[in-house]
């Protein structure tokens, strides 16, 4: 998986799981925000500290996350 420079994952902060950096906002918070069907837009209406780069970048988190998940069928 490749560096995220808006993300860190630190086990001091929210335990562990990536957050925006200097936020303590999980990427899994945004993720859920935008599959209830908030923009980008309105995210950050509700995070005015947050820039769109940084949805962006949990985004992008989360498709190099599955990206190296291994399927298995039957």
């Amino acid at each position: 998986m490749k560096a995220h420079d808006r993300i860190v994952i630190d086990p001091g902060i929210m335990f562990g799981k990536p957050v925006i950096r200097n936020t303590r906002i999980t990427v899994e918070h945004i993720l859920r925000k935008l599959a209830g069907g908030m923009t980008t837009e309105e995210i950050i209406a509700d995070h005015p500290h947050l820039k769109p780069e940084d949805i962006l970048a949990a985004r992008d988190l989360a498709a190099d996350y599955l990206a190296n998940e291994v399927a298995v069928y039957g």
